[in-house]
């Protein structure tokens, strides 16, 4: 009897342990699902729509200076301010742009918006064809960023053609603007204004009625009907099922502008082309702004790492909640990151072989890999 009844109660026993290990990973992971919808709405909404939306309405102001520089160009008045001006709102909307980079996944991927407003070099040959060309050039005043952003290739609008008009080795371009010249500028920053909008709008999918006018054409909408920031909230899109999935995807974005900043942003100019490199693969060269773009990329993954905004939610604190040392250890590098790109000086004439480019390149590369090989795999966990 006493056999028997040891016998039962240790197949009760076993039985008992067997359902407290098969339900501990269900409870676990109904915690950390909950710990990491926490982090999403903040994120959607202070980092990613928020900086989506000051890229748009800095680009509205630029249009509207680069429209008044046009018209000063057409009544012989000077313009020496606006162009000044114009550079200064230029630079405000592309510091949007370059910490938007940690998020450069859903619909700035899935419709071609990065290389659309952010490829270089400038293929200089066939913009001067462009401006020579009456037919062409008569089509962009007629219809404006509609036909620079369907009819030119890459490497004649965005940011950097825009910069080109803009600016003459850092300093505001001088003020002898050809016609052709000055209803390029308006057509490319319309183009590059309308894109900044519909990023906006794909994440927080409505934007402003001024807004909405810039992207309707003889009442067609260019709005693609998407509302990314819910598909992140809810996790009802078939790439993101779960709030890991999400906090993967923001942790992943991170790491993929680290890399492009220490292996190409940073690594080609130092490289130089003696040693597999591209010493005229500049990041912003007329502007000179290409180490401030770098930091702006560091800060993009700070906000979304720790948040934009002071006491959001963000995967810093789930990471901090799991190991405290890890999460110091990226804060630490990103502020280090930060810090040893704005050491380096002249960087458009001086990258390559220099040593404050190589400490640089090499703590943005300890970045990549701190979030790559531990924090992915914490979040795995």
């Amino acid at each position: 009897m006493k056999k028997l009844n040891f016998l039962i109660l240790s197949v009760c026993a076993i039985a008992m342990i067997a359902c407290n290990s098969k339900n501990t990973p269900v409870d676990s992971q109904t915690t950390k699902e909950t710990e990491l919808q926490k982090v999403v709405r903040p994120y959607v909404e202070n980092t990613v729509i928020a900086t989506y939306s000051g890229m748009a309405t800095e680009g509205i102001t630029l249009l509207d200076q680069c429209e008044d520089i046009l018209d000063a160009v057409e009544n012989g008045k000077d313009y020496t301010d606006l162009m000044k001006s114009a550079g200064e709102t230029w630079r405000r909307m592309r510091k949007y742009w370059e910490q938007s980079e940690a998020f450069l996944y859903g619909p700035a991927e899935k419709y071609d918006i990065d290389p659309h407003i952010d490829s270089w070099p400038l293929d200089y040959q066939e913009m001067n064809a462009l401006l020579n060309d009456p037919y062409r050039m008569g089509k962009i005043e007629e219809e404006g960023g509609a036909y620079v952003g369907d009819k030119l290739g890459y490497a004649l609008k965005g940011f950097h053609a825009a910069e080109y008009m803009l600016f003459d080795a850092g300093q505001p371009h001088a003020t002898n603007l050809t016609h052709a010249e000055a209803v390029y500028l308006v057509g490319i920053v319309e183009d590059l204004t309308q894109c900044a909008i519909i990023l906006e709008d794909c994440w927080a999918g409505s934007v402003s009625a001024e807004k909405e006018e810039l992207i309707t054409d003889d009442g067609e909408s260019m709005s693609k009907g998407e509302n990314w920031g819910n598909y992140f909230i809810n996790v009802s899109y078939p790439q993101w099922k779960t709030y890991q999935a999400v906090a993967e995807q923001i942790v992943s974005g991170c790491s993929n502008i680290a890399g492009e900043v220490a292996d190409l942003k940073l690594g080609n100019p130092y490289r130089g082309s003696d040693n597999g490199g591209d010493s005229e693969y500049l990041e912003s060269p007329y502007s000179r702004t290409s180490t401030t773009d770098f930091i702006d990329n560091i800060i993009s993954i700070r906000n979304s790492y720790c948040g934009a905004k002071a006491g959001d939610a963000s995967v810093s604190d789930y990471v901090k909640s799991k190991d405290a040392d890890l999460d110091a250890k990226v804060r630490t590098t990103i502020e280090e990151a930060i810090r040893l790109i704005g050491e380096i000086k002249d960087f458009e004439t001086t990258a390559q072989g220099n040593t404050a480019v190589k400490a640089a390149i090499d703590k943005v590369s300890d970045l990549a890999d701190i979030l790559d090989n531990e924090v992915l795999p914490l979040l795995a966990k």
